[in-house]
């Protein structure tokens, strides 16, 4: 029984006279995404993305849950092809969902009629299946606000097609669609979580992380770099930008006030990312910040770390509390590697006491007369590039 894969649109099925450019974007990634596992058919119509296997013996199980990582996928359904007439439409249905309606109490049937030439209508496709699926199947009950199974019939141009699984996906849009931007990358639960969530709004991504030997190992870097790799399932190719910070933050440590340290270290890597993002053509920032986790992360610090920026930087977790955050870690699978026992740059040099509530004014007078400017580009020159790819 020939069976496809139908890949459902989200939000860009509401997109108007540039939809195409989405889409392709999309088809795309499910191209590449695919390509390991045989030769596939794509047909793109009326927002659904049609997967047929052209080759015998093909994963279709791995296909789908590659397709459940792809930002721009609303739904996806694994359907049995039938030709469009009702007798072919019933005997595939009764012998294709065997299975699945034999272990379950609830169902109902919708159908969904693109074809108006079809010969029956809506009402009667779910009336007259439904009560053949009963006959074969006694001990089901129809429910038609809650079922177990909702069995789907899709009259379409070329074919009708049969499904009761909808599995969702990972909605969004698809990544690419929405330009480039660069994460800061620590060893932390956070910033994979803020990596995922704006590719998930299109945005393709790379990442910088500041090292500091011998305060951080090495094992703190394959740390992280195993969370770059972990992502790419969701976020595709990232290209890795390792910056060498030891000395600026052993002279943030001798020339600056202990308690401004912080927020002065974090608006030199601020200065340094961006330098890195003009060249790579990046138009934001995105870092993993909550408001008032840490004592970085404060309205007050967050207003001094943003008057050192001249492109936006976005805070998807801004609102969020560690709980919410841990939940999209488990999900994505970053959550054990983020809780590894190895130090990144942030926690060398803490102080005792940062200012929670740090002056504009005071901040940038102590690091003007601190003075880095040599220590940034020479920073940036020595930064070490890497690329991560996805494993496919």
């Amino acid at each position: 029984m020939k069976e496809v894969i139908l890949v459902k649109f989200g939000e860009m099925a509401l997109k108007g006279l540039n939809k195409r450019t989405f889409e392709s974007i999309l088809m795309k990634r499910i191209k590449y995404r695919l390509n390991s596992l045989g030769t596939f058919a794509y047909t793109s119509m009326q927002s659904t993305i049609y997967i047929d296997p052209q080759e015998d013996g093909i994963d279709l199980g791995e296909a789908i849950s590659r397709l459940q990582k792809i930002f721009g996928i609303a739904s996806i359904c694994r359907a049995c092809v039938c030709e469009k007439n009702f007798e072919d439409i019933t005997e595939k249905a009764k012998a294709y969902l065997e299975e699945t309606l034999e272990d379950a109490r609830t169902f109902k049937v919708d159908a969904k009629r693109a074809d108006k030439t079809f010969c029956m209508k809506t009402p009667e496709i779910c009336a007259e299946l439904g009560g053949i699926l009963l006959e074969q199947h006694p001990h089901l009950k129809v429910d038609v606000r809650n079922p177990e199974i909702t069995v789907m019939v899709e009259i379409r141009d070329t074919n009708a097609y049969v499904h009761a699984l909808k599995l969702k996906g990972a909605g969004g849009l698809p990544v690419g669609c929405s330009g480039k931007a660069m994460l800061l990358l620590s060893g932390g639960i956070d910033s994979p979580v803020a990596g995922y969530m704006m590719a998930k709004r299109g945005i393709s991504v790379s990442a910088i992380h500041f090292v500091s030997p011998p305060y951080t190992s090495d094992r703190a870097l394959l740390k992280v770099e195993q969370l770059c790799q972990k992502i790419t399932d969701y976020c595709g190719d990232i290209t890795f930008f390792c910056v060498p910070f030891t000395e600026i933050q052993e002279e943030l440590k001798r020339r600056c006030p202990e308690e401004y340290f912080t927020i002065i270290m974090r608006r030199l890597m601020m200065e340094i990312a961006q330098r890195i993002c003009e060249k790579e053509e990046c138009l934001a920032l995105i870092t993993g910040e909550s408001v008032g986790q840490v004592a970085s992360q404060t309205l007050h610090a967050m207003v001094c770390t943003d008057a050192a920026c001249r492109i936006p930087v976005f805070r998807p977790l801004i609102g969020m509390d560690k709980t919410e955050i841990i939940e999209i870690a488990r999900k994505i699978d970053t959550f054990d590697i983020s809780i590894l026992p190895y130090e990144d740059c942030c926690t060398v040099f803490t102080p005792k006491h940062p200012k929670i509530r740090p002056q504009l004014s005071e901040i940038e007078q102590a690091q003007e007369a601190a003075g880095f400017e040599d220590m940034i580009e020479k920073a940036v020159a020595e930064t070490v590039v890497k690329r991560f790819r996805l494993d496919v």
